[in-house]
């Protein structure tokens, strides 16, 4: 498994606009921005029962993971299912496509195709589902601007518009109500693989803000 160093901070409208424009001016965006430089995206998160993945982060549990179904700019046709785990402060992820036709049986409790499934992950999620009882909890959409830096493997995000659906799971459709889920503020993130460039650390410093652990997952719970 590889692990990469991730951390995130939070920042103010004015943090951000400083931030933004020393990225601008001197790393890429990464090709799948539109026009504005952003791309949205919304994940449907999974959980048991006993809301394991949600306890587990409040309480820092140093080795965890969860499961989420994950696309881009409402665009259908091109969907992920992701893994992402931390261990010790590092993380991993993995994933495998699936499609809309799937992740709407997924919805609606419709799993037992995934048992004869040739992609590992998918055969995994079935596996929680049927033993941990594993089930689709929140959707959660944001606003992200990519930078990627070929040094370090570094990547750059800067999320903002966080919001959270409300008594719905259905991520499929585009129209689903719903709600800011952590006001006005931009969460700065930077995963990189061995080392951090020095012009990275420079340019992402910002005066007394500290790292933070927040989880959009966590952020898109406190409706539900």
């Amino acid at each position: 498994m590889k692990l990469r160093h991730e951390y995130k901070i939070f920042l103010n409208y004015s943090d951000y606009l400083t931030v933004r424009s020393r990225l601008r001016a001197v790393i890429q965006h990464d090709n799948h921005v539109d026009e504005t430089g952003e791309y949205k995206i919304r994940s449907l998160y999974f959980d048991n029962i006993y809301n394991k993945a949600l306890y587990e982060k409040i309480s820092g549990v140093s080795k965890r993971e969860k499961f989420r179904i994950r696309c881009y700019n409402d665009n259908y046709d091109f969907i992920k299912l992701e893994k992402k785990s931390k261990i010790n402060g590092m993380c991993n992820k993995v994933s495998e496509t699936v499609t809309k036709e799937e992740v709407r049986c997924i919805i609606n409790g419709d799993i037992d195709w995934m048992l004869d499934s040739k992609r590992p992950l998918v055969s995994e999620l079935y596996t929680k589902m049927k033993t941990e009882q594993l089930r689709p909890k929140v959707i959660v959409d944001y606003n992200r601007e990519p930078f990627v830096y070929p040094a370090g493997n570094v990547r750059i995000t800067l999320d903002r518009n966080v919001r959270t659906s409300i008594n719905s799971i259905d991520m499929l459709d585009p129209d689903v109500p719903t709600v800011l889920a952590e006001g006005r503020t931009i969460i700065l993130e930077v995963k990189y693989d061995n080392y951090k460039p020095t012009m990275i650390s420079d340019i992402v410093m910002v005066q007394d803000r500290l790292i933070s652990a927040f989880s959009k997952y966590v952020a898109g719970r406190k409706f539900g």
